[in-house]
């Protein structure tokens, strides 16, 4: 079997799917996946609308079945699917059910293996001797975005059976050879395609990369280690990861001496008492090249900051210093493009009496702060991010951030809104 390329349209909203289909279809993707989101919000219709628009293209169908083979199957098949989806943690009995429902409706059954860590090798054979036609390997979203990939598992079964095998979860234009090496011959590329800007030129990419079997770049649709947290953070923005965090809340009350400001780095903390600057100063000593300084100076003045505590902070090439106090030589400070967030600005500094800790957790304005956790600002504000969740909310910090250039994109390009494009009536809460 050559090598096909499967694009997985996980949208909740039909029009958008359909959009990207046929961007991706353009630019010679072979299957398209009707995902999972989208036949829970749009039932076999989305089925039945693919098989419409696109009456020749192998169209798959990503129930997950894990119960009532028989009747999914039907359904999916019925509505026009050439390949029906079921679980593979779903009881033998379904799984059976569903290749028997395949046999008789014409339609063939893959079984899809999530969970990578958990997956019995034999369970996956067994898959094989019950008859499926397509076995895929499958890291789930969610799992991603604590760096999760599929590749060990898929080498280690892929020899091991005689039917084609997929593979899913983070495919990229970078990683594609990687999946083809370890044995799939369906690659299943879900965010990569159907957040890119251009979908047609993204799917050009994948399949260029799986013709000439190289690595090609991708600086987005790739999800980070605690290593990359510092590159993927310039990347991204305060609003990214609120949203990604299911809103998490923010810093309020501190505010950037500039515009079009960009702080990013691990947090070294100073309590200090008001105006008392020898803590904060002594920190700059502490600090670490990317480091970013957070001093709680309990909200007000005297001034804890200044024009040569940023020149010592330059010189260690610290990220930027978040004041809930004060702070004085503003203009010097501007001229040097060094980050700062502050409560308030006044001339007078207080005295360096050294009272005061380095790195003890501090709270501001509601948000609790560690030592190491990753700070984040911009001229939204300023988000802090737990170190031992890190890797997790900057990945989906990312994924929102590759949602919204998609979103963008269709709202220009359509000229059309962003109610229109995300069918916000549909959804509101009634």
């Amino acid at each position: 079997m050559d090598v096909v390329v499967q694009v997985a349209l996980d949208f909740v909203d039909l029009h958008r799917a359909a959009k990207v289909a046929q961007e991706a279809i353009d630019g010679g993707v072979d299957w398209v996946e009707i995902g999972t989101p989208l036949i829970k919000s749009e039932g076999m219709n989305a089925i039945r609308h693919f098989r419409k628009l696109f009456p020749r293209i192998i169209l798959v169908a990503d129930m997950k079945t894990m119960d009532a083979g028989r009747a999914e199957v039907e359904m999916a098949a019925k509505a026009g699917a050439n390949i029906a989806v079921v679980m593979g943690n779903a009881p033998e009995s379904t799984i059976k059910e569903c290749i028997q429902a395949g046999k008789s409706y014409g339609i063939k059954i893959c079984v899809d293996f999530m969970h990578t860590n958990e997956v019995n090798d034999e369970r996956i054979l067994r898959a094989e001797k019950l008859g499926a036609d397509y076995l895929a390997i499958h890291t789930a979203i969610d799992d991603q975005m604590g760096g999760a990939t599929p590749f060990s598992l898929l080498q280690r079964v892929s020899g091991k059976v005689t039917i084609p095998v997929g593979v899913a979860g983070g495919i990229n234009s970078e990683n594609a050879i990687d999946a083809i090496r370890a044995g799939a011959t369906i690659i299943i590329v879900g965010g990569y395609i159907s957040k890119a800007e251009d979908a047609k030129a993204a799917t050009e990419n994948i399949k260029l990369a799986i013709k000439e079997q190289r690595s090609i770049h991708t600086p987005l649709f790739k999800r980070v280690s605690i290593d990359g947290i510092r590159e993927a953070l310039m990347k991204l923005s305060t609003a990214n990861i609120s949203d990604g965090s299911h809103r998490a809340g923010s810093i309020t009350g501190l505010f950037p001496i500039y515009q079009n400001i960009k702080l990013a780095g691990k947090v070294i903390t100073v309590r200090t008492c008001p105006g008392d600057w020898a803590k904060p100063v002594e920190a700059v000593d502490i600090a670490k090249e990317g480091d970013v300084i957070v001093i709680d100076a309990g909200g007000t003045g005297p001034a804890v900051w200044g024009e040569l505590a940023t020149h010592s902070a330059l010189q260690k090439k610290i990220s930027g210093v978040v004041i809930n106090g004060a702070m004085r030589d503003v203009a010097e400070i501007r001229k040097l493009n060094f980050p700062v967030f502050t409560k308030t600005v006044m001339p007078n500094a207080g005295e360096p009496k050294g009272f005061g800790e380095i790195n003890v957790p501090l709270h501001i304005s509601g948000i609790q702060i560690n030592p190491g956790d990753w700070i984040i600002g911009d001229d939204d504000g300023l988000m802090v991010i737990p170190l031992a969740e890190s890797d997790v909310w900057i990945n989906h910090g990312m994924d929102c951030l590759e949602k919204e250039n998609r979103i963008r994109r269709e709202i220009l390009s359509e000229k059309s809104s962003l109610g229109k494009v995300i069918d916000v009536l549909k959804w509101e809460k009634r």
